[in-house]
């Protein structure tokens, strides 16, 4: 036991952050990221540690996941989200879900107590009502920013796909002391969506995918996109192929740019406990925790570093 050093990785999605959320954004991915290695730390496994920093930015507004995800065409909130174990491969998802604070915690759910991969929409309601998760008036987890968001884009002159550049999924990646990965992500997909339109953040090798012979890396961006390139698991290819965390991230990303035009970001970490934070688009906030460092940032190149301790006083004190 204790043979590796544990490491967390998340981010709060990529695209465009608006300048007033920028520190939101960024106080989010590190509470996210504290909250992960907290669990590591005392020895718990990667998956519990991807499941948790998921849940605390489900609950932040300032993301497009659980609470404050975007509204669909007809203005409601449908979610998906994967979990996924690189001890053997096992995986739990669910889409276009409703009405529920944590899909995460759904998607956990499915993975460990039924022989199933993926439930979907009333499926996935039943599944809720029968494992007892409480449910969440549709409303609670409308902001006032999506329903904003929602009234502008459905203007005749308005472009969605211009707001869809903010493409806020979130996702963690972790690797425990025993040496076991895992991957978590979850999304309120794009902005007036189709109804019961799902993009990657569901599908296994799209929105996540965790292999401890490999690692794990966990996507964000144009949902179709990375689904066309298959983006998470073409990642773990290329480190089968001996490429770096960094590497793999930024040779998968260019081949989604340049093959089917699409844009986002991913975090990686791999069975050594390397890790990376890489996206193609203007930003995307994350965070990490090793060696009792933390390093987080939204921009290109940028990157703060601070210890453990003193980011948990910071936290504690409030941001």
């Amino acid at each position: 036991f204790g043979r590796m050093k544990p490491v967390i990785v998340v981010h709060g999605g990529a695209g465009r952050i608006f300048k007033e959320r920028e520190e939101g954004s960024r106080a989010g991915v590190v509470r996210a990221a504290l909250r992960g290695y907290g669990i590591l730390k005392q020895g718990g496994s990667a998956l519990d540690a991807v499941e948790e920093a998921v849940r605390s930015m489900e609950d932040d507004p300032h993301f497009n996941a659980g609470c404050g995800s975007v509204l669909n065409e007809k203005g409601e909130v449908e979610m998906d989200a994967i979990i996924m174990d690189g001890k053997n491969l096992d995986s739990g998802a669910v889409s276009a879900v409703k009405c529920i604070a944590n899909p995460i915690k759904l998607a956990r759910l499915v993975m460990e107590k039924t022989k199933h991969m993926l439930l979907t929409d009333h499926g996935a309601h039943l599944f809720a009502q029968a494992m007892g998760v409480p449910e969440t008036p549709g409303e609670k987890l409308v902001t006032e920013r999506s329903r904003e968001r929602w009234k502008k884009n459905l203007e005749p002159d308005s472009n969605p796909e211009e707001f869809q550049k903010d493409l806020g999924t979130v996702g963690a990646v972790a690797i425990d002391s025993e040496g076991n990965v895992a991957c978590a992500t979850s999304t309120g997909g794009l902005s007036n969506k189709l109804i019961g339109r799902v993009g990657d953040t569901a599908c296994i090798g799209s929105g996540g995918y965790a292999d401890n012979h490999s690692g794990a890396t966990s996507t964000t961006g144009h949902g179709e996109s990375i689904m066309k390139v298959v983006l998470a698991r073409l990642i773990l290819y290329h480190m089968e192929q001996g490429m770096s965390p960094e590497m793999a991230a930024d040779t998968a990303l260019d081949y989604m740019k340049t093959r089917v035009g699409g844009l986002g970001g991913v975090i990686v970490v791999n069975n050594s406990g390397e890790w990376a934070a890489r996206f193609s688009t203007k930003q995307m906030s994350w965070a990490t925790v090793k060696d009792d460092q933390l390093h987080f940032g939204i921009y290109a190149g940028e990157k703060h570093t601070k210890s453990v301790d003193e980011a948990l006083r910071s936290e504690s004190e409030g941001f």
